[in-house]
């Protein structure tokens, strides 16, 4: 999957689960926003738009899009 894809199927509603250096994460949508979760401690980003996680979500300090090459969805 290509990373405009993932933002794109994001925006539409769907979750993804990701890893990323042997962690899982959970992007995930309810009513209130999406959000970034890393699975092993349920640590939790919140956003309004799908658009600002793409934007501001950060793993170890680097957006999921610079992370991209190394995420395996």
């Amino acid at each position: 999957m290509q990373y405009e894809e993932l933002k794109e199927r994001v925006t539409m509603g769907e979750e993804f689960q990701f890893y990323y250096q042997n962690e899982s994460y959970w992007i995930s949508k309810n009513q209130r926003g999406f959000y970034l979760t890393r699975v092993s401690d349920s640590y939790s980003q919140s956003f309004l738009t799908a658009d600002d996680l793409f934007k501001n979500a950060t793993i170890d300090g680097k957006s999921i899009h610079n992370l991209w090459d190394e995420i395996d969805i």
